[in-house]
């Protein structure tokens, strides 16, 4: 079972960037798809990025395309969010999330493992 800690949140202006961390523990990094998903109160999870476990492929939400990047370490057991060119309505709580399985989901009840969560504001 693998454990999942995201940091790297923060509050920052329009325009600034960001680059969110998640590092595992407890399980086999290289085995897992990921993703990052997002949530404001009162709306549901939504994924912003997803990398595959072999072939790396990504996908992204399209309010986000262009503008954020995952990318994977598996030597450091780490998955990262580069986040450019950000909007105060990037303004939520940031989600990892790992599934054992070859192929990402853009479904949050596909995900087998979850992280805390980490708090970003964007000001206007």
């Amino acid at each position: 079972q693998v454990q999942l800690v995201e940091s790297g949140g923060g509050l920052v202006h329009t325009e600034d960037s960001l680059r969110l961390s998640c590092a595992a523990s407890g399980g086999t990094f290289s085995a897992y798809s990921l993703a990052w998903f997002r949530q404001t109160p009162g709306k549901e999870r939504e994924s912003v990025a997803r990398i595959a476990r072999i072939t790396r492929t990504t996908y992204y939400a399209d309010s986000v395309k262009g503008r954020f990047t995952i990318s994977r370490d598996n030597a450091k057991n780490t998955v990262y969010l580069q986040m450019d060119s950000l909007k105060p309505e990037d303004t939520a709580v940031y989600y990892c999330a790992a599934r054992v399985d070859p192929y990402s989901s853009a479904s949050s009840t596909a995900y087998d493992y979850w992280g805390q969560g980490t708090q970003v504001t964007v000001s206007s």
